[in-house]
């Protein structure tokens, strides 16, 4: 509310009016919560709820590479990736397209597939997913610019799709409407204050990568607990979304 709208406003009396401060009360209330209503985010509604990210901090945990619109980067189950079907508004990425992402640090990033493999640039500038680590060619940069974003690879190329079999790669040494990408987030992203970076996303990479787990163990615990029925297959789900030993720990 602006310090113009704070300044109490008074209203013109005519003869015969007659005041009541249970009615100016009542409409008092009724603005108030008019001015809390949230506003709606029409681009996140158009995509199931997946918020556009614009800052490389909120980069982590599940998130989808979109390019052009509504069209998401899916793995393979050969290590490669390519371009999604498009998806009508209103809906989601597919699990497939689904990545879960790590910040590595302030500038860095790595994506891993529903498969378990992180994202790496083969030699020829193929983007492929196999290894069960991060090492230098699992590490991205993302590069905000003028509202746009691209993914940069340690070859120094940015990632786009390969026109001639729509497969993921890095080739290109500049960023064009090719190169650029837009990374959602089925979290809520509504801020970026550092203040207020959730307890379990501060620390070293390896910190962050043991609260996440303990996180999911909690959260599947809670809801092996409300179901009468579960097996071992659940736990190894879990146990599986453990992120692999990394190269350099802190």
């Amino acid at each position: 509310m602006s310090e113009y709208d704070m300044v109490k406003k008074g209203k013109i009396m005519f003869k015969g009016d007659k005041s009541s401060s249970k009615r100016k009360r009542k409409h008092k209330h009724k603005d108030k919560n008019k001015d809390v209503e949230p506003v709606e985010d029409e681009d996140k509604i158009k995509h199931g709820g997946w918020s556009n990210i614009d800052s490389t901090r909120l980069i982590t945990g599940s998130v989808a590479i979109e390019f052009g619109n509504q069209t998401y980067v899916t793995a393979l189950d050969n290590g490669l990736f390519t371009l999604g079907p498009p998806h009508n508004e209103g809906e989601g990425p597919l699990p497939e397209e689904v990545l879960t992402a790590v910040n590595v640090s302030d500038t860095k990033v790595a994506f891993k597939s529903g498969y378990g493999k992180y994202l790496g640039v083969h030699k020829d500038g193929t983007v492929i997913g196999r290894s069960d680590a991060i090492g230098a060619l699992e590490q991205w940069e993302p590069v905000f610019q003028d509202g746009k974003l691209a993914l940069l690879s340690c070859t120094n190329c940015f990632m786009s799709i390969r026109s001639e079999d729509d497969h993921l790669v890095a080739s290109s040494k500049t960023a064009g409407p090719a190169e650029f990408v837009q990374i959602r987030s089925a979290a809520d992203v509504q801020t970026d204050d550092v203040n207020e970076i959730p307890v379990e996303e501060k620390g070293s990479l390896s910190q962050i990568e043991e609260n996440y787990v303990q996180t999911q163990v909690i959260t599947f615990c809670s809801s092996v607990n409300s179901e009468e029925n579960y097996s071992d297959h659940g736990t190894l789900i879990v146990i599986d979304s453990l992120p692999s030993a990394i190269n350099n720990p802190d």
